[in-house]
């Protein structure tokens, strides 16, 4: 599968080890990423809220960009945020030829025209819509067995429901728990899995914020998580980030391990926790890392070694 690759601009800055152990994990499932090396940040609903047309041209320029590579299936992303900023420009520029042909004036002086049509999906929904569960699961070398792991979805890839395309043909919100399960793992359900980080007010209202974080991470905790899993980056830097300024709000340890997607993905293909950028989270895995541990020394076990 040959994908136009859009990383978001988060995933190369505040969470490098999420465009690493994306790249890591691509070739293990067949996927050939093109990143969008000249695509800017898709405004992550900010712009939008000052400058509708502004964001529109800017992420039209993305989708033009994407259409523009020779042999990709579907544009593809990393950030659920992306997925939600996207969409809602892609409805408004889709819904109208004469709106979609003055924003096509502005990129034709770039040598640059889009078109409706292209898929965007994030990595969560390929997985499940394009590479699908059983494949997944036939690739997995390292099962989860054992392993229980909160979901986080984030709110940009669940509503609105309607824009986001989920419905019982394509449950998109719960996916996250549909992809531990084909990695082996045990999907632990808990209150916040999908409510907001608190990310977007945190310049706005930084206490609701973090408080947010730590209702979310502590009802994990008490669901006896060893860790949660996010498709969001954005959500990644206020769970993990944050976590431990959250900690001191709600008055209470929670010391809880947030993976991005890919690095789930990762260990259950087999690669190692490092090469996976683990060691780079605010929040040790301690709880991953050792379960990680436990399962190499099993396996060398079961080989007489």
């Amino acid at each position: 599968m040959k994908v136009a690759y859009w990383p978001g601009c988060v995933s190369r800055g505040f969470t490098p080890e999420l465009h690493g152990s994306m790249a890591a994990v691509a070739p293990l499932l067949d996927i050939e990423l093109v990143p969008l090396d000249r695509a800017c940040c898709t405004g992550a609903g900010v712009i939008a809220e000052h400058n509708t047309e502004l964001a529109d041209t800017l992420n039209a320029r993305t989708f033009a960009l994407a259409q523009a590579v020779e042999g990709a299936d579907l544009m593809m992303n990393i950030c659920s945020t992306c997925q939600g900023a996207q969409g809602e420009c892609q409805e408004r520029l889709d819904a109208s030829a004469e709106y979609r042909g003055h924003i096509n004036g502005t990129l034709e002086k770039h040598g640059l025209h889009y078109e409706p049509g292209i898929s965007n999906k994030n990595f969560l929904w390929v997985l499940v819509e394009e590479l699908g569960l059983d494949e997944l699961r036939s690739r997995v070398r390292r099962p989860l067995t054992d392993l229980k792991v909160g979901p986080f979805y984030g709110c940009y890839i669940v509503r609105p429901t309607d824009r986001l395309g989920i419905d019982d043909e394509h449950p998109r919100d719960t996916y996250l728990a549909q992809v531990i399960e084909a990695l082996g793992g045990t999907v632990i359900e808990y209150a916040g899995s999908h409510k907001c980080c608190g990310f977007p007010i945190i310049t706005m209202n930084k206490e609701a914020s973090l408080r947010q974080t730590g209702r979310h991470m502590g009802d994990a905790a008490d669901a006896d998580a060893d860790c949660v899993v996010t498709p969001c980056p954005l959500c990644h830097l206020n769970l993990d980030l944050q976590q431990p300024l959250a900690q001191r709000l709600v008055g209470r340890e929670i010391n809880m391990p947030v993976l991005h997607l890919p690095q789930l993905v990762g260990l259950a293909l087999g690669l190692d926790p490092k090469e996976l950028g683990l060691n780079k989270h605010v929040v040790k895995p301690t709880s991953v890392i050792d379960w990680t541990t436990s399962v190499v020394a099993g396996v060398g076990a079961g080989d007489g070694r």
